[in-house]
């Protein structure tokens, strides 16, 4: 009848626990059935209640229990076991659902990323190891699967953030008749082989990162920019106020020697002043004649004039020692003040007779 033909959910949970799940409202409503089981074969079954029921609203709509064989038959009955509603044998097999995978290690280099797992103790040949990943630029989950227990990707940029996730899956059909995949194992984050607590920490570290960069850069460009307002107003403070010069720089010898004391000062100068005089003064010049007198008659007379001969002080050195009628020409008083000297000294001529 209609009930021989109710969907039923088959798992098997890694061949170790069986779950059988209906639909017990829509099938039975307001009827409480009952569920037994047996692995054995042959006409002396032993049948098992239901060690725990799975319930909806109060009502039993699915069973679990241990898995003890290869070959499972079960049976849906009304609630005092007198009628059978619904029965059916099956390969349990054929219904493993693998547990997720365990000591999941990932391996980076360059650009490629490794992921292996332990091998599970069953059908090992059965299962496929499967890796999803994405980062921040992906829309969905890229995809790969391999044999268990060991998968590889390339192209993966090592300045990007990736979410994993792996599990098994079954071959269907060959091993299961439904295809069913182990829970995906926590998810990890990962950035150039370094694991991270999630990918919002490497978006935090880059933002820090960039306003870091942009206080830095923002510091820079204010001293530049204060450095250059600094020249300008040197340059506008220069012409506008000229600087006056420092008196200590021109008479060092007033401030270094003598402490600003203007009369010690002037004392040893002018003493300095007596003793260039002295070892400056040269015998008496002779006087060259400019001219002699066409007429030797008065041969014994002559008449003396002065010549002047002036000289750049590059060469005054040279000058004074060129000849016997170079000397110096004295003051009305016979003294040459440190004035006057320094001036000529400073306009660079010498005035000789």
């Amino acid at each position: 009848g209609q009930k021989d033909a109710i969907n039923t959910k088959i798992i098997n949970f890694n061949n170790e626990k069986m779950q059988i799940t209906w639909a017990a409202r829509e099938i039975f409503p307001g009827e409480n059935v009952s569920f037994s089981y047996t692995f054995e074969e042959g006409k002396q079954k032993v049948w098992k209640p239901c060690p725990i029921y799975l319930l909806d609203q109060g009502y039993n709509s699915g069973c679990l229990f241990k898995t003890e064989g290869h070959t499972l038959a079960f049976s849906i009955m009304n609630s005092n076991g007198s009628e059978k509603h619904f029965s059916k044998i099956l390969k349990s097999d054929f219904y493993i659902k693998p547990n997720p995978p365990e000591n999941v290690t990932f391996f980076w280099k360059d650009d490629t990323v490794t992921v292996t797992c332990n091998k599970p103790e069953r059908a090992v040949k059965c299962l496929r190891l499967e890796i999803q990943y994405k980062s921040k630029f992906d829309k969905g989950w890229q995809s790969r699967t391999s044999k268990c227990c060991r998968v590889g990707e390339q192209g993966f940029d090592p300045r990007k953030c990736y979410s994993f996730r792996v599990r098994l899956k079954r071959l269907v059909p060959y091993c299961n008749v439904v295809n069913y995949s182990s829970d995906w194992e926590a998810e990890t984050f990962w950035m150039n082989g370094t694991l991270l607590d999630s990918c919002h920490d490497d978006k935090k570290s880059q933002s820090n990162t960039v306003i870091l960069l942009s206080c830095l850069l923002a510091v820079l460009l204010m001293i530049f920019i204060l450095l250059i307002l600094l020249c300008k107003w040197q340059r506008l403070q220069k012409s506008v106020m000229p600087t006056i010069p420092d008196p200590k720089y021109i008479f060092a010898d007033l401030f270094n020697d003598h402490n600003g004391n203007f009369q010690e000062w002037i004392d040893k100068t002018d003493h300095a002043m007596v003793q260039t005089k002295l070892e400056y003064e040269e015998p008496e010049c002779i006087i060259e004649e400019e001219s002699q007198q066409k007429d030797k008659k008065n041969g014994d007379k002559q008449e003396p004039r002065e010549k002047i001969f002036s000289f750049s002080g590059a060469a005054g050195n040279n000058n004074l020692k060129a000849g016997p009628n170079a000397c110096l020409m004295p003051t009305s008083n016979n003294t040459v003040s440190f004035t006057h000297f320094q001036n000529l000294i400073n306009d660079d001529m010498y005035v000789m007779l």
